[in-house]
């Protein structure tokens, strides 16, 4: 069964990280959850209430991890997810998660990314030029990288995908699927 690497860290948002992960196993994918360190992560959900300006925060499900990133041989794997919440603001300086996330731009293999997702491949440098929708909160750390910024539901950049927040996952994790489809197949 082809793998697919989730990338995860406390305080990953839980839609985000659950909804593209069983929807890999209707797939016929394995999603393979990697973190800093193998063990169980803390998740959480954000929303901006009605009223608010900010983002308010509550504690969501867990998640076990399978592999930690310095683990991670990335050419074992067909595609990745960057999940969204606040854990890619700290995840994104890791320097095995940045070898990792250069591959699968290196390689042209089907990328997902949604909300803070972006600060990772932003921080590996590998959005310059690139068109990807993210929260707009996050609009600044992708275009100071290089990055275009499209305030979209789903944006196709080639082999990446993108959505804002995880509103948009019914727009582009179904192209994203079909990507990994066709390349798992051959086609």
């Amino acid at each position: 069964m082809a793998k697919v690497l989730i990338i995860v860290g406390d305080a990953s948002e839980t839609v985000d990280t659950l909804y593209p992960y069983y929807r890999l196993i209707e797939g016929g994918f394995e999603p393979v959850v990697a973190g800093p360190e193998v063990h169980r992560y803390q998740m959480v959900m954000h929303e901006v209430k009605p009223g608010w300006t900010i983002t308010k925060e509550w504690e969501g499900y867990t998640i076990q991890s399978d592999i930690a990133f310095r683990d991670v041989k990335p050419e074992d794997y067909l595609g990745i997810f960057f999940s969204g919440g606040r854990a890619p603001e700290y995840i994104r300086y890791d320097a095995d998660l940045v070898r990792i996330t250069r591959h699968f731009f290196e390689t042209n293999k089907p990328i997902a990314s949604v909300c803070h997702g972006v600060e990772i491949p932003a921080y590996a440098g590998c959005v310059k030029g690139r068109r990807m929708a993210t929260v707009p909160k996050c609009q600044f750390d992708l275009e100071v990288c290089g990055g275009i910024f499209v305030n979209e539901a789903c944006v196709i950049d080639g082999n990446l995908f993108s959505g804002r927040t995880y509103h948009d996952h019914g727009h582009y994790i179904g192209p994203w699927i079909e990507m990994l489809t066709r390349a798992r197949d051959g086609a």
